[in-house]
């Protein structure tokens, strides 16, 4: 079992920068994708950025231009660089990992999740 391990959260003003990082306890073997999603009381968790294993990167539209997601391989982990940040911002963010697992019998797609940490822009 893979455990993602979430830091970075708080609450900041309106205008100010938070840095996210996720860290995953062990290397996998095939990782499709890592990213970032967000969910707030009421609503359905969404995507706020992603990297794929080939380094491409998607952006939910409310973030692009303020927010930055970046890896670092050799440590299994992603950051997540939030700038301007927006009181609408404010949320639970939780660090996703899917990975390709592959057995004898078949092959799939696996997503992992981390417990999330809570961000908060208000002044």
């Amino acid at each position: 079992q893979v455990q993602l391990v979430e830091s970075g959260g708080g609450l900041v003003q309106p205008g100010g920068s938070l840095r996210l990082s996720c860290a995953a306890s062990r290397s996998i073997g095939s990782i499709n994708s890592m990213g970032w999603y967000r969910q707030v009381p009421g609503k359905e968790r969404g995507l706020v950025a992603r990297i794929t294993s080939a380094g491409w990167t998607n952006y939910a539209d409310s973030v692009k231009g303020r927010f930055t997601i970046s890896r670092d391989s050799d440590k299994n982990t992603i950051y997540l660089q939030m700038n301007r940040l927006k009181p609408e911002d404010t949320a639970v963010y939780y660090c996703n990992l899917n990975s390709r697992i592959s057995t004898p019998a078949r092959s799939y797609d696996m997503d992992y999740w981390g417990k999330g940490t809570l961000v908060t822009v208000s002044s």
